[in-house]
């Protein structure tokens, strides 16, 4: 039998449990199996048929969850059902103030755990219950006499829970279902009567550890009462050693259980200290851990095919499933999965997560945008849609950009309606829809989805979707008879909760091929080879974790399970994998953190420390191999077509920033101006330093624009402060966004703007009081063609002047920065640093300004300058040549000599730029 094997002499456990129970009844009609787990229950089934070698009635078999059902009458509910049911229950109960669905799910879930707790080990409630109530109200006591309303609630929620409970359990039993503990209390009751009913029939127990206090109570009635069997899965080395936690809880069942005090215990192996070969690898991160499990499969797989029927690979950590998947050798070709994927892990939990975000953050202004073009950009959405609809949305992806719609109200997309195959508003409807509602659009998704994955035979995509038809079906069905929940928040929360629980159950042949498992999994199955990963402190054992309304000392009181039972469990499960294995590797992330686990586990420890089985431990450090790849600067070679791109670009013109661009790094210029790359266009939640500069400059064009020509007086510029505020918010509106949309940092941009706007005039009216200043013109377009003598093809200089006034009859050319501004950026002393110091940059457009505008026009006397918006205190800083650095004097004026050196290094950069012999090449930034 596949699976479970015959090696060096070695039997499996269930292989031994078959042999025996055959030799000892023969027949197994009579027979009542009760294993952990259904998967082993499949295998015991699978040994039966190749024992018995002929046609016979299959006995039944049991997981104990299963057999447990049986014996109470009633049925497992679903995780919904029980949270409905239990908050119910709780508004009904009590007279103070209740949560709401909302708040009540962030701790109800918790409630129900402990409720099964109490259940499963059959404390009496009343007791537990009562406890509770006193430590809390020890634990708020107040000095003043009186107590706060909200103490009064709080004590009085621990006083009710007695209360609560006793509602939510009759609820529960008259609608015939329960929560687990519920039916194992319910079970231990109805046991007298499901004895009598099976008198006759003989209950074999296989392969347990540990037992709550329910399953303990039944198993031994029934081995009292002589109507069964069982067989412990464990080696003696485990049992006979009173301090390891492998056999801690089965050494309690042999001291407290009068059932041992007559028979042997039944089951035990002495396979543990036999020979063999334990590798334990440290590997960096969990990714690298799946890597090394795919090259020990390759090797197995190259060394001895056969071998992978008798191999398991258990995830400590089960989220490593997908990444597992994805390394294993496509040589290897059947694969069994006996765990299931969470459903809140695949692709379409991201789908429904991101519309439920799409309406839960929606307000008066619409939609936010990012998660508008989130969920239209899901591939599922696109996949739904038809070519048609995909150029719609594209469309609407535009205009969000365009018009920089930090918030999309469903009115604007109205203009999109028409061109729909699938009407928009199948997906974007009222911006509050009712929780029902959302569920039917939801389930509407599901069907568009469900047509799309049968005509691509998306076998798997079906399978998820099945799932998600099924979760909002019930939720449907439940927001149908309960009426807590009527908001998509709450909703949502709900559908969190439920999608945690939920698993994507593979099917396979569970007799044949490599097994992948968890380690709950594991149970009563033995194979040659064992790869086990995440062997960290924190997966493997899980951890001090206490996910429980019931203090440590309470449950210690009550004999209810703590974080030392835990460990037991998986002491347990960790070292019955080692007991018949012969070929075991042993994983551990290195790296520990919080997110993948911590340092390694003790159970590594505890072999490293072991002197019986240290002589067949290996323990390496393992990574993968590093070719690191030295970064060259990138080196852009100028062949005949990037040549003729550039002298396309020279004849339509230069402009100054693209220069600078070329100065700072010439890879900026060969993307931006001979590949024509420009920033994708983006949404500015909160405008831009660009967007803030554009608008500055175009409201201060359309103020000055009625006094070209003329000479600026206070009075005319008293006349245009009182244009500012209207002025600057149209060009807000039109450059950035709605007025009515701005909030916060945005708004207060627009009150900066208009504050810079107000203080820029405020010291024009001081200049103009001093000075004759006359505006020439704003915002002038230039081109002038450059005299190069060196480069065989037309070059033109273009650029776009800000200002040109005329102070005192010395004409300037004014360039408006919002950013900051350093007089020593625009002072020169080596007239080679102003075309190789990007430093520099400023003064370099400032003279080509002044370049292009003396190419058109003859002028005597000239300066060019900057006004920063951030020091407009400071005045204009001209552009200025000194004799040395740190010196305070500085000619301002820009001569014919001025020009002319700046002539000769802007000529140089040219020809650097346009030699076909020199490369562009990446600079250091």
């Amino acid at each position: 039998m596949p699976g479970l094997f015959l090696f060096l002499g070695m039997q499996s456990f269930l292989d031994e449990v078959v042999a025996e129970v055959w030799k000892k009844h023969g027949v197994l009609e009579d027979l009542i199996f009760i294993l952990p787990s259904k998967r082993a229950g499949s295998f015991l089934k699978s040994g039966f048929a190749k024992t018995a070698n002929k046609t016979l009635f299959s006995p039944d078999i049991y997981s104990i969850e299963a057999f447990v059902e049986v014996i109470s009458t009633l049925s497992y509910a679903p995780n919904t059902q029980l949270l409905f049911e239990l908050y119910r229950a709780y508004i009904t109960n009590n007279s103070y103030k209740t949560d709401d669905f909302y708040d009540f799910s962030k701790w109800g879930r918790l409630l129900l755990q402990d409720f099964n707790e109490i259940d499963r080990y059959l404390i009496p409630p009343e007791k537990v219950f009562s406890y509770l109530s006193a430590i809390q109200d020890m634990n708020h006591w107040y000095v003043k006499a009186e107590k706060t309303q909200m103490m009064r609630d709080y004590i009085q929620f621990w006083s009710n829970l007695e209360q609560l409970y006793k509602k939510f359990t009759v609820q529960l039993k008259t609608l015939g279902v329960g929560y687990q503990g519920l039916i194992y209390r319910t079970a231990c009751s109805n046991l007298p009567a499901y004895l009598q009913s099976t008198q006759g029939k003989k209950h074999i127990f296989i392969g347990f550890n540990a037992l709550n206090a329910a399953e303990s109570l039944i198993i031994q009635e029934i081995l009292s009462n002589g109507e069964g069997d069982i067989y412990w899965d464990l080696d003696h080395s485990f049992l006979n050693d009173p301090i390891h936690d492998a056999g801690f809880f089965i050494r309690q069942h042999k001291e407290k259980w009068g059932y041992f005090q007559k028979n042997p215990i039944k089951g035990l192996s002495n396979y543990y200290r036999s020979e063999k070969n334990i590798r334990i690898v440290g590997v960096p991160k969990n990714v690298s851990q799946v890597k090394y499990v795919g090259h020990l499969l390759r090797e197995i797989q190259e060394t001895k095919p056969s071998g992978l029927q008798n191999t398991a690979v258990v995830l400590g950590d089960e989220a490593l499933l997908n990444p597992l998947l994805n390394a294993i050798p496509p040589e290897i070709e059947k694969v069994n999965i006996t765990m299931g994927y969470p459903l809140q892990k695949t692709p379409l939990a991201g789908l429904f997560n991101q519309y439920f975000d799409l309406f839960t953050y929606i307000d008066a202004r619409g939609w936010f945008y990012r998660n508008v073009l989130s969920f239209l950009s899901n591939n599922y959405i696109r996949l739904i849609l038809a070519n048609k609809d995909l150029k719609s949305i594209s469309l609407l992806e535009g205009e969000i950009k365009k018009k920089n719609w930090v918030y999309v109200n469903p009115d604007r997309i109205t203009f999109l309606e028409e061109t729909y195959a699938i009407p928009l508003s199948k997906l974007l409807f009222d911006q509050n829809p009712s929780p029902r509602d959302f569920v039917v659009r939801c389930l509407e998704i599901i069907s568009l989805l469900k047509e799309r994955f049968e005509k691509d035979s998306d076998t798997l995509g079906l399978e998820y979707l099945y799932h998600f038809y099924t979760l909002f079906g019930q939720l449907k069905e439940m927001l149908g008879m309960f009426p807590f929940i009527d908001d998509l928040r709450s909703l949502h929360s709900l559908f969190k909760e439920l999608l945690s629980l939920e698993t994507v159950d593979f099917q396979g042949e569970p007799m044949s091929g490599l097994q992948i498992m968890g380690m709950l999994e594991s149970r009563n199955l033995d194979f040659e080879t064992v790869i086990i990963t995440s062997v960290n402190e924190g997966v493997l054992p899980s951890g001090k974790s206490n996910n429980s309304f019931i203090p440590y000392d309470v449950k210690r009181e009550f004999d209810l399970p703590t974080y030392r039972e835990k460990d037991a469990v998986y002491t347990y499960h960790f070292y019955r994998l080692l007991q018949r294995a012969k070929h075991i590797y042993i994983l551990y992330n290195t790296e520990p953190d919080v997110l993948e686990g911590g340092e390694k586990s003790r159970f590594i420890n505890q072999l490293l420390t072991d002197s019986t089985t240290i002589a067949n431990i290996t323990h390496v450090i393992a990574a993968p191999e590093i070719h690191p790849q030295t970064m060259s600067p990138q080196c852009i070679a100028k062949d005949q077509h990037l040549m003729e791109r550039l002298r396309s670009v020279a004849a339509n013109g230069l402009s100054p920033t693209t220069l600078t661009e070329y100065i700072k790094n010439p890879i900026a210029f060969y993307k931006r101006a001979i590949l024509n790359i420009e920033e994708f266009p983006e949404v500015e939640e909160t405008i831009a330093a660009n967007t803030l500069g554009t608008i500055i400059h175009d409201v201060l064009e359309e103020l000055y624009q009625p006094l070209i020509g003329s000479y600026i007086t206070p009075d005319k510029l008293t006349a245009i402060k009182t244009k500012i505020e209207i002025v600057v918010k149209a060009h807000f509106a039109d450059k950035y966004a709605d007025i009515t949309d701005l909030s916060g940092k945005n708004l207060i941009a627009l009150k900066i703007v208009t504050r810079y706007i107000e203080n820029f005039i405020t010291e024009e009216m001081k200049e103009a009081a001093e000075h004759k200043v006359k505006i020439i013109a704003l915002e002038e377009k230039m081109k002038v063609q450059l005299d190069i003598p060196e480069i065989n093809f037309p070059v033109f200089l273009k650029g776009k002047l800000d200002r040109i006034d005329e102070r005192d009859g010395i004409l300037r050319i004014v360039d408006y920065k919002t950013g900051n501004v350093k007089r020593s950026q625009v002072e020169i002393v080596d007239w080679k640093e102003i075309t190789a110091d990007y430093e520099y940059g400023k003064a370099f457009q400032l003279l080509c300004y002044a370049l292009m505008y003396t190419g058109e026009k003859t002028v005597n006397s000239m300066e060019v300058g900057i006004i920063s918006f951030k020091n407009l205190r400071a005045g204009i800083f001209p552009f200025a040549t000194k004799e040395k650095k740190g010196s305070r004097n500085g000619n301002t004026k820009i001569t014919e000599e001025t020009l002319t050196l700046f002539r000769q290094q802007l000529h140089k950069l040219i020809v650097e730029i346009c030699n076909p012999q020199i490369p562009f090449e990446e600079k250091d930034v």
